[in-house]
């Protein structure tokens, strides 16, 4: 049975909305209202954030905050690296979705001979750059990180010096250079992308399995092909940003919500089957925002739904 280690990450300087730095607080509450001992029972360690920086003037427009989202990414990265060195099965619970490129780069630099497959399971590419991004947040950045592409045929924004200094430092935390092969990503559920993002895609040929067409062709299949398409992958990364789920259905609690999602049970079944194939490596949950959720705690309460199916299928690996 594989040892779990939670890995609480309470940082949203990389999103445009604060609160979802309360995301890790209000999955506990939704288990301790739950009556569940799943915080008592896994070993946890906090990671170390920056959200005081929300207070800074904003020097770096086209990337805000990114002097203190790469030294949150830079932290991340060891939290996941040391545990995976230890043999220990980590999950993320994460902010905003920036830390995804702190988390992929410690997956890198724990296996750095080996090639990383990334499940991104999201309303959203994010593929943008700082060269690219029309709002300037960097949890739209972290797979352009990951794949060290900027995208500069797209390029709308004069990005400065430093900026760009500090986004090449990016591209290099855990381990130096690109950490997963665009043709090594897989999307589910995305449907809210722009233009530079979509070129991307089509550059790579990186598939999306739509909501629809998940349930047309059945979700077993897709998994299956997508482990099919992810058969050179050594190791594999699994990141569920919650906005992935139908926000009519579930909750609007979250920074950029989607609707036409799926719905809780649809993620428990694409993770688990992922799970399935013992090749991932580590699952990251990000982007709960109680702040915006007009439910209660609802999408906290969901996500915690999910995150304890996740665990149960890990443990019995």
């Amino acid at each position: 049975m594989k040892e779990i280690k939670i890995i609480k990450n309470r940082s949203d300087i990389g999103a445009g909305t604060r609160g979802s730095d309360m995301g890790v607080d209000a999955i506990e509450i939704a288990a301790i209202n739950k009556k569940s001992n799943y915080f008592d029972s896994h070993d946890f360690e906090d990671v170390i954030t920056e959200n005081e920086s929300i207070y800074n003037k904003v020097n770096n427009s086209f990337a805000k905050r990114i002097d203190s989202v790469f030294n949150q990414c830079k932290r991340l990265s060891n939290h996941v690296k040391v545990n995976l060195q230890e043999g220990k099965f980590p999950i993320v619970l994460s902010g905003d979705h920036s830390s995804a490129l702190g988390t992929i780069s410690g997956v890198k630099a724990a296996y750095p001979t080996q090639r990383v497959g990334v499940v991104w399971i999201d309303a959203h590419g994010d593929l943008h750059s700082p060269y690219t991004s029309p709002s300037g947040n960097i949890h739209g950045m972290p797979l352009s990180a990951a794949i060290s592409d900027d995208n500069l045929d797209c390029q709308i924004n004069d990005v400065s010096r430093e900026t760009s200094e500090l986004w090449e430092r990016m591209k290099n935390i855990g381990v130096p250079g690109q950490k997963v092969l665009p043709e090594d990503i897989i999307f589910f559920g995305v449907r809210d992308t722009e233009e530079p993002e979509d070129k991307q895609m089509e550059k790579y040929g990186i598939k999306n399995y739509m909501v629809a067409e998940v349930r047309y062709r059945g979700l077993d299949v897709c998994v299956n092909e997508a482990l099919e398409k992810l058969s050179n992958c050594d190791v594999i990364y699994v990141s569920f940003d919650v906005d992935a789920m139908d926000c009519d259905m579930i909750s609007y609690g979250t920074g950029t919500p989607v609707p036409k999602g799926f719905d809780q049970h649809e993620i428990i079944d694409i993770i688990n089957g992922l799970l399935a194939s013992e090749k991932v490596a580590c699952v990251e949950f990000v982007e709960v925002n109680p702040l915006l959720d007009f439910k209660g705690n609802k999408m906290a309460e969901t996500a915690f739904e999910v995150l304890e199916e996740v665990t149960k299928k890990v443990k019995s690996l």
